[in-house]
């Protein structure tokens, strides 16, 4: 989901700047902090009327215990019990299939570095407006890639994560229908998955179009249709309305970066808006247009001071509801590194923090759904809030 390649939003932090405490927000009922009322959480109408509100998303599966983007934590995540898996950041090899990678850029998730016969392939490339020293899937055929296998992303704060590298092999979208209807038969159940279009304008000039062969692989396995359990997200709006122009219904995402940034299909069309531009109510009305759901960046719904700490409630929740979109803000995660300074606990960067009320605070506003790394926490607060 995160856009950077860094390991988070906020850069981490050293043990002089955690904080030893976390403040618990006001519990969920009372009015919010941005005196817009009690927390107003909408039913999503429509095929998301079958999920539980709020929803748990596993990001990238159940990255906080196993390699991102993997069998293994797409797995973990669905046993836990999350709602919905992200099983799949989508970027093409050069023969033209999908795959499951947090970024083009294979470098810090697989071991391609060990493998001499692919030394060659190391480049630097501009993508999206940054340059970027790697290995990129779309130097890669399908079968090169099979080679490889994942690897822990952040290993400085999961080391107990690298227990597992070297297990898994890149999956690709294909192999993820299939497991999710293995696993619908099995539990008698539908497997909702969330997959991204990762960069799609940059694919789309190097000549391999994301859209076309992810709305062939959900024809394929009749997950296009309005009712179909999957949900569609891109941080380019084209991209959602490219693969409903290609006749896929199913409900789609529009996913917000920080306020300054432009989306990478705005640049290239010259269209002037802005991030915040579309958090106002004339841009969220806009999205309705063409998409069912946004996700937001964290400090969107609840801000962050700036010392890091959390702050007030914004009125994103309410003017979004109001456009008729659900909201799915990303990413909650249970160590210190990702979290307000005020949730924080101890002074390793990589042991976890309050991370529990963090999660309730954000329930409480009245959001719709929510992505973590950590969905059997993130599933725990949520229990408080489906109750009512």
């Amino acid at each position: 989901m995160d856009k950077r390649y860094e390991p988070g939003r906020r850069t981490v932090l050293g043990a002089a700047a955690l904080g030893a405490g976390a403040a618990v927000l006001a519990g969920a009922g009372q009015a919010n902090a941005a005196g817009t009322g009690p927390a107003d959480r909408s039913t999503p109408a429509g095929p998301l009327a079958k999920l539980p509100v709020p929803f748990v998303i596993g990001h990238r599966g159940a990255s906080g215990y196993r390699p991102e983007h993997t069998f293994g934590s797409y797995q973990l995540a669905l046993d836990m019990g999350a709602d919905v898996i992200e099983a799949g950041d989508l970027v093409p090899t050069k023969d033209g299939h999908l795959v499951c990678r947090h970024e083009p850029d294979i470098s810090a998730t697989t071991d391609v570095a060990d493998h001499h016969e692919f030394a060659g392939r190391k480049t630097t490339k501009t993508v999206d407006g940054t340059k970027i020293t790697g290995w990129f899937t779309e130097d890669f055929t399908l079968a090169e890639l099979k080679t490889l296998r994942a690897k822990e992303r952040i290993p400085g704060i999961r080391q107990h994560n690298t227990l597992y590298n070297g297990r898994w092999e890149v999956p690709t979208f294909e192999e993820v229908l299939q497991w999710a209807e293995r696993e619908g038969r099995r539990r008698g159940r539908p497997i909702w998955i969330y997959p991204e279009t990762k960069h799609p304008t940059y694919f789309r000039k190097l000549g391999l179009g994301v859209e076309e062969p992810l709305a062939r692989l959900l024809r394929r396995y009749g997950r296009h249709t309005e009712h179909a359990p999957n949900i569609l997200q891109s941080f380019e709006p084209s991209s959602l309305r490219r693969l409903g122009e290609l006749g896929v219904r199913c409900p789609k995402t529009v996913l917000l970066d920080e306020p300054s940034v432009r989306p990478a299909d705005f640049v290239e069309s010259g269209d002037p808006r802005t991030t915040a531009d579309l958090l106002k109510p004339e841009g969220l009305r806009w999205i309705a247009g063409f998409a069912q759901g946004i996700g937001p960046w964290l400090p969107q719904i609840i801000a962050q001071d700036d010392q890091g700490k959390l702050g007030r409630p914004t009125t994103l929740v309410r003017d979004a509801h109001a456009a008729g979109l659900f909201l799915t803000p990303y990413t909650v995660r249970n160590e210190n590194s990702f979290l307000p300074l005020d949730f924080r606990v101890g002074n390793n960067p990589g042991d976890y923090g309050n991370s529990l009320a963090y999660f309730k605070a954000l329930f409480a506003t009245g959001i719709d759904g929510l992505f973590s790394d950590d969905p059997d926490t993130a599933l725990l607060a949520a229990e408080e809030f489906r109750r009512r």
